[in-house]
């Protein structure tokens, strides 16, 4: 099979959840540990900018200068707390594929920003500015995702008529319908039995 080349989404574009330049490193970190520390005891019903700004020592004015508001906040902590994937380079699409999944549900399933995520998924539906900021942070981190389509092609593995954006929807489509509906269990069998059908299809051929 020849290679197919990736090219959609090579050049993805810095994420900026801050809406005023020159914020301090010291008083950012400040803010996120408030952010976390009042997410891990309120969850993220409870959360507030308030709450943060009273716990970090910072003005209000301050976070909503360098964050559009709770869910751009909220994706900078999930960003800064620490993602393994499990498996690298299996040497197979579909086996990357699973260690990712895996990985991430793992992720999502242990942290509390993990489960904030879900609810930020869920704002977003009804809230503009949720929603920015989530296509804002997908576009970036979609590049573990990315990386594993750059390698499958390396291999030769991908159909030369692929198309690299569906087949990201494909599986983020996947991955947040399970974990929207509370199926997110680490079920290597169900996993593999998914990604097969999204990298072999479900036709007889």
């Amino acid at each position: 099979m020849p290679d197919t080349p990736i090219e959609s989404m090579q050049d993805i574009p810095p994420r900026r959840s801050s809406a005023g330049p020159h914020r301090s490193q010291a008083s950012a970190e400040a803010i996120l540990d408030a952010a976390e520390a009042v997410l891990n005891e309120a969850g993220y019903a409870g959360f507030s900018i308030e709450q943060v700004a009273k716990r970090a020592g910072a003005g209000k004015p301050t976070i909503y200068r360098w964050w559009s508001g709770k869910a751009a906040l909220l994706l900078d902590v999930y960003a800064r707390q620490k993602l393994v994937l499990d498996g690298g380079d299996t040497g197979t699409l579909e086996g990357d594929l699973v260690a990712l999944i895996r990985g991430l549900w793992r992720f999502w399933r242990e942290t509390s920003a993990g489960g904030a995520f879900r609810s930020i998924i869920a704002e977003a539906q009804s809230n503009p500015t949720a929603l920015v900021a989530l296509r804002s942070f997908m576009t970036e981190r979609l590049y573990h995702v990315v990386e594993i389509f750059e390698r499958a092609s390396d291999r030769g593995e991908l159909a030369p008529e692929l198309d690299i954006d569906t087949a990201l929807d494909i599986v983020t489509g996947y991955l947040w319908v399970r974990t929207l509906t509370g199926r997110i269990e680490d079920d290597p069998e169900t996993i593999a039995t998914a990604v097969r059908q999204m990298t072999r299809g479900i036709v007889r051929r």
